[in-house]
């Protein structure tokens, strides 16, 4: 199994017991097309970093921040979108309700998933930066150019948070120029993320491990 496949149905497994039933299948169906390229680099920070790691043993981490990622990526679609204002019927109004509801429960079984992890904190950390940016962003005067670069943060800290995720998966921390790699590897994306194969470089994995090497030796002088 390759890790788009893997870090998709680690996140559809994690969320497989919500109920009622419609929501579950909202749900899933945001899931089977999202594009999980935070998963994926957490799967491959930890095996880079951990050649020996198993997968399953890093997934529920990769599951937990592409949940984030996507329960929160939603929540900007909708707050800018503001979907109950052009509602034309009362059926989409309740679609706009069922996307909150979903982006809310995405986010807190991501939540739930990390909370026990080194990631915990970083994981606190996006969401909290999330909703400062998003703040600054509605302020009157904000300018095109500034909005934009506060809703392209939230990609940027999603591979953050991938890559601690990877990292501490092995008992690792990340050191600052893997954090400065996951911000040039967002730097390009706006709004979302194209499939993992164009996101991320073949040379990922590689460029990870030599970051690593490199922080530990400068460790070991």
């Amino acid at each position: 199994m390759d890790d788009a496949a893997r870090a998709r149905r680690a996140a559809r497994e994690a969320l497989a017991d919500v109920t009622p039933e419609h929501l579950r299948v909202a749900i899933d169906d945001r899931l089977v097309e999202a594009t999980v390229t935070p998963g994926v680099l957490a799967l491959v920070t930890a095996r880079a970093l951990d050649p020996e790691a198993a997968p399953e043993d890093v997934s529920d981490r990769a599951a937990g921040v592409q949940l984030i990622y996507e329960g929160l990526r939603l929540t900007r679609r909708l707050a800018h979108e503001e979907p109950w204002a052009t509602a034309a019927t009362h059926e989409a109004d309740i679609d706009a309700d069922m996307d909150v509801l979903v982006a809310d429960v995405l986010v807190s079984r991501g939540f739930s998933l990390l909370a026990h992890t080194d990631a915990a904190s970083a994981a606190v950390e996006v969401v909290r930066a999330f909703g400062r940016d998003q703040t600054l962003r509605d302020r009157p005067g904000t300018a095109p150019s500034e909005a934009a670069t506060l809703d392209r943060n939230l990609e940027v800290d999603a591979l953050e948070l991938a890559v601690i995720a990877g990292t501490t998966a092995v008992d690792g921390e990340p050191p600052g120029e893997l954090l400065t790699y996951a911000r040039e590897l967002a730097a390009d994306y706006d709004g979302e993320f194209p499939p993992p194969a164009r996101a991320l470089p073949e040379t990922t994995a590689d460029r990870i491990a030599d970051i690593s090497d490199r922080a530990v030796s400068a460790t070991d002088r």
